[in-house]
């Protein structure tokens, strides 16, 4: 019996009514974070953390003679949590403005675009691309998939403007107050227009492009975005998906590509 009793002594705070409170809070919190920073870069920077922390607890564990190095690694953990909040600041603020919402706690959002929708996308964008090219338009269409770009499209002009061939042509129409930088398509809408991409350094082999094309390129370099961009002095019609770039393309051709990348079947086809 005295053994049953230290047992339930030593089990009763965990079945405590409180530590169960303390949990769930944990994990809505932790789950939180975990939204507010899913598909953004800050995922692959919180995997980093961690493994250093990992390998840094591991070694301060079982290779005590690693001194230098246990050193090394202990030495770098403070200086490494300040500046989370720096490096994670974009995340942090949207987090922050999403939880200063009324009821947006608890609002989080698992589904993406259906295939109608997708479809819908992939043609209204081959069609507006096919437009631009023969008017001698310049325009930058950027495809948001997994990795969300709303950094970027803060720093745009918001519209969540459902997509359309005429709004598109009107955004990119010279002279027109947001024809410069691109356009964020996200669900089938038109995020934001006006958006500065980051460009690329990378412009071996593309020397002959400018700008705009370095931009349509950084972009698919920091995330899964795809982006199609024609160009203003030749109408030439380009799609940049992982930092490779496809140029010479007919709206046929682009519409197939897409649909491809977005694994959207075409009138029949399969294009997983």
């Amino acid at each position: 019996m005295p053994e049953l009793t230290r047992l339930w002594n030593r089990l009763n705070p965990l079945i405590y009514p409180y530590a169960l409170i303390d949990i769930l809070v944990v994990a809505l919190i932790f789950f939180w974070l975990m939204e507010a920073i899913r598909g953004t870069r800050a995922v692959r920077l919180l995997w980093g953390v961690i493994i250093l922390l990992t390998i840094s607890l591991l070694l301060s564990t079982t290779l005590n003679q690693l001194v230098t190095l246990e050193w090394l690694l202990q030495n770098s953990i403070q200086p490494l949590l300040i500046a989370i909040p720096i490096i994670f600041q974009p995340e942090l603020r949207r987090a922050l403005e999403t939880l200063g919402r009324t009821g947006s706690l608890f609002r989080f959002s698992f589904t993406s675009s259906t295939n109608p929708e997708l479809l819908e996308t992939v043609n209204i964008v081959s069609r507006a691309a096919a437009q631009l090219s023969k008017q001698g338009i310049g325009g930058l269409m950027v495809i948001e998939r997994s990795m969300r770009l709303q950094e970027y499209a803060d720093k745009g002009v918001l519209l969540d403007s459902r997509l359309a061939v005429p709004l598109i042509l009107n955004i990119f129409y010279p002279n027109s107050p947001l024809h410069d930088m691109a356009v964020i398509i996200r669900d089938n809408r038109i995020l934001a227009a006006n958006v500065v991409l980051p460009l690329s350094e990378d412009i071996v082999g593309h020397r002959r492009y400018g700008t705009r094309h370095r931009a349509a390129k950084g972009i698919t370099e920091q995330s899964d975005a795809i982006t199609v961009v024609i160009s203003e002095e030749t109408g030439e019609i380009s799609l940049v998906n992982d930092g490779r770039m496809v140029s010479y393309l007919n709206e046929a051709r682009l519409r197939v590509l897409l649909a491809r990348l977005l694994q959207v079947p075409l009138d029949g086809e399969d294009n997983s």
